[in-house]
């Protein structure tokens, strides 16, 4: 299934929130996780804004078209 812009806009920023409440990286037993890069994220969420914002008003829309 994919997600919407705005479905995966709400996975970057629970990724943000949970880098900045300090769960960058933990272990379990002998597996252990590191999250994502903060700034990569913060790219990601700024480009997903837009993509969402664009989704939510129903697209982009086409003026004109140059004739071949």
């Amino acid at each position: 299934m994919v997600k919407t812009y705005a479905e995966q806009l709400e996975s970057v920023q629970s990724a943000i929130a949970a880098i900045e409440e300090g769960a960058q990286s933990y272990t379990i037993g002998n597996r252990s996780l590191n999250r994502g890069d903060l700034s990569t994220l913060y790219t990601r969420e700024k480009w997903l804004r837009r993509m969402a914002s664009r989704e939510a008003a129903g697209g982009i829309e086409i003026n004109y078209v140059v004739p071949e």
